[in-house]
């Protein structure tokens, strides 16, 4: 609801098509492409006639942009999809080119770069690669006043989520989680966003077993300026 707010407030016409289901991504950590091509076949019907189909989940997007194309055929409806779906931050820097916002969020934020959005989208620089510092979400969170963005120990470290993985990797993903928090608290946080909901929930459900009481935020909420 925030994504879709934030795009009308931009001047964005939004259309949300009923139709729609998963895009699969799930399918694909899991292996199972007989059923991701019937998936994929349907998300490419249902979106392809919108110039751009933004999702507020990396990860989602990233199913779209850099998978699809093994699975779909390759025609003039699944090019322009593959093509033309965007996660939000990069939506907003690089297709609407956004200069200013008018949000204000009163709070010591920790950002969370989820692992496809950096690592699919680019959304941010890695720390494992030799290249300059930047991050398109700090870029956008500059734009919010009155916004502390505290400086992380690790700031590009994996949640440990990974879909399928917290499954498969129970403790190991809850002791990347547990790191997480950690580095967020440690710094004095008191809000944790992130661009992709799946990161904010698995870090949630650790921070509830450690009754925690740091809030989590997705990032359209905070670039509206919404309360805690």
């Amino acid at each position: 609801m925030a994504t879709l707010a934030l795009l009308e407030e931009l001047g964005v016409t939004v259309v949300y098509p009923t139709a729609q289901t998963c895009c699969g991504q799930p399918l694909i950590n899991t292996g199972c492409t007989y059923n991701l091509a019937k998936a994929a076949a349907h998300f490419v019907d249902t979106f392809c006639a919108f110039d751009y189909i933004v999702s507020p989940s990396a990860s989602c997007a990233a199913a779209v942009r850099h998978h699809y194309h093994k699975y779909v055929p390759t025609n003039t409806a699944s090019e322009h999809v593959i093509n033309h779906t965007f996660e939000l931050c990069e939506f907003l820097t690089d297709v609407l080119k956004i200069e200013s916002l008018n949000a204000r969020f009163p709070h010591k934020v920790g950002l969370h770069h989820g692992c496809h959005g950096l690592r699919e989208f680019n959304l941010a620089s890695c720390s494992e690669r030799n290249e300059a510092a930047y991050s398109k979400p700090v870029q956008l969170l500059n734009m919010v006043k009155d916004l502390e963005l505290v400086k992380l120990n690790r700031a590009d470290e994996c949640c440990g989520f990974g879909g399928t993985f917290a499954v498969d990797q129970e403790s190991v993903s809850c002791a990347m989680g547990r790191s997480r928090v950690h580095d967020h608290v440690s710094n004095g946080a008191t809000v944790i966003i992130s661009t992709d909901t799946s990161c904010l929930m698995h870090l949630e459900g650790i921070m509830g077993k450690q009754k925690e009481s740091i809030a989590t935020m997705h990032i359209a909420q905070v670039l509206r300026g919404e309360s805690l």
